[in-house]
């Protein structure tokens, strides 16, 4: 890693074709993905007529099962194709691929057609798990090493502020009376804008267009591994990531019961809580640019990782005085008592800290590795991503099923996060030497 010479502006990026075109087709793709979803699941869950003899429960889980798998099967195969291939083209194949899913899932909405839209979840996990490794390899070949950490920044921000609108529109459109050829016909608009966008996407050469792409996923998906594992560093880094998605998914899945049963809001409340996450972490990426200072800075990793156990045990404090025995509360009479501030600030601290956790990470592992196989080590990590939420769903069911009170599971995960970091620490001292750096303001990078 060297020193930038002059500090980059992160938000100048946006103004320029290197980056303006890929931000906006990674965000429309990141909206589409939630509109879609949760506007299924909202038609399952509460349209009897599209829900007959199924249970929503299945489906909603069906939902999400359908989407991770194919991040499971076809990561090491994306991986190669984003190394063997033009990353632009590749890009741009993604958005056609993703019109076509959509003008199936409007037929599938207007006709309430569950197996059709059952197959748009699974090719809307097909989409993402191709695209992902083509967006983070991009990155390094078209921004300075210097520019690594904000751009990084803004990819992660706009990707949870896409999340946040996708899920509000899913569920807003769904809920009007002509909710699914409405939320269809959305899907179909913002695939054709992602598409629009990708076709401004600047040549991105391939960095081993010689490479020749083995289509066994289990075979491949062990060979990804082990290239990643080659680098104790670049492992550690992809372990880190890893578990800041089994932290997030924790916090996530548990809102609308947090919402409910903890804190006595309704369905408005839970969603404010989302609101506040993503939020959260779509400045606490933002904010990592500044703080590195125009470097590639391993030593925010630890920064981020003790806001998010400090604010996650202040959470569990902070829970047990908002209590609110009785009537479900609105948004209105919910922000009106000065216990749930403490809890939104609790909420947005450590998302934001999530988000200084994982940009730098991200930052690292694409200025670390090798552009001939980088979209390869990615699409390892998307693998390993995938596995650490399956296991955390599978935690917290555990956790639930005996009894464990939704504030305690949070807890526990923020009390294992202590334990997480300081393996990493223990691992990879790198990170720590370059904290207390970081905190003596010293220059120099590792």
């Amino acid at each position: 890693m060297s020193q930038a010479p002059a500090r980059p502006n992160q938000f100048a990026l946006l103004r320029q074709r290197r980056f303006a075109p890929f931000f906006w087709t990674q965000f429309g793709g990141a909206a589409n993905d939630n509109l879609f979803k949760f506007a299924f699941t909202v038609m399952v869950t509460y349209r009897a007529q599209a829900g007959a003899a199924v249970s929503p429960g299945l489906m909603v889980n069906l939902i999400a099962a359908l989407y991770i798998l194919p991040f499971v099967l076809f990561s090491a195969t994306s991986g190669q194709l984003a190394d063997k291939l033009a990353k632009d083209r590749l890009m741009r194949g993604v958005k056609l691929l993703e019109i076509g899913i959509m003008a199936l899932a409007l037929w599938g909405f207007a006709a309430g057609n569950l197996a059709a839209l059952l197959t748009c979840a699974f090719g809307m996990g097909v989409h993402s798990s191709v695209f992902g490794p083509a967006k983070y390899a991009y990155l390094p070949q078209h921004l300075s090493a210097a520019e690594l950490t904000g751009g990084n920044g803004m990819t992660e921000m706009g990707t949870f502020v896409a999340i946040l609108l996708g899920n509000l529109a899913g569920g807003l459109l769904m809920s009007l009376r002509q909710g699914p050829w409405l939320a269809g016909s959305a899907c179909v608009l913002v695939a054709l804008g992602g598409w629009a966008a990708s076709r401004r996407i600047p040549s991105t050469p391939a960095l081993d267009a010689g490479l020749r792409v083995r289509w066994n996923p289990l075979r491949e998906t062990l060979a990804n591994l082990r290239l990643a594992a080659r680098d104790p560093m670049l492992l550690q880094a992809l372990l880190a990531i890893s578990w800041m998605w089994f932290y997030g998914v924790a916090f996530l899945t548990q809102f609308p019961v947090f919402a409910k049963d903890v804190l006595g809001g309704d369905e408005q409340v839970a969603s404010l809580l989302l609101v506040v996450f993503s939020v959260g972490v779509g400045l606490g990426s933002l904010a990592c640019e500044w703080l590195a200072r125009g470097r590639v800075e391993p030593g925010l990793v630890p920064l981020g990782a003790l806001g998010m156990s400090a604010f996650g045990v202040d959470l569990y404090l902070a829970a047990h005085s908002a209590v609110s025995p009785g009537p479900l509360l609105g948004v209105g009479t919910f922000v009106a008592q000065p216990a749930h501030w403490r809890v939104m600030g609790d909420l947005f601290g450590l998302s934001a800290s999530a988000g200084v956790y994982s940009v730098p990470l991200y930052a690292l592992i694409q200025h670390h590795t090798p552009g001939s196989h980088r979209a390869r080590v990615i699409a390892a990590n998307n693998i390993l991503n995938a596995l650490y939420m399956i296991v955390c769903t599978g935690y917290c069911a555990a956790l639930l099923g005996l009894g464990v009170s939704v504030p305690a599971l949070l807890l526990s995960i923020a009390l294992l996060n202590l334990a997480a970091v300081a393996w990493l620490l223990w691992r990879q001292p790198l990170y720590g030497r370059r904290f207390v750096a970081w905190l003596r303001r010293q220059p120099q990078e590792v």
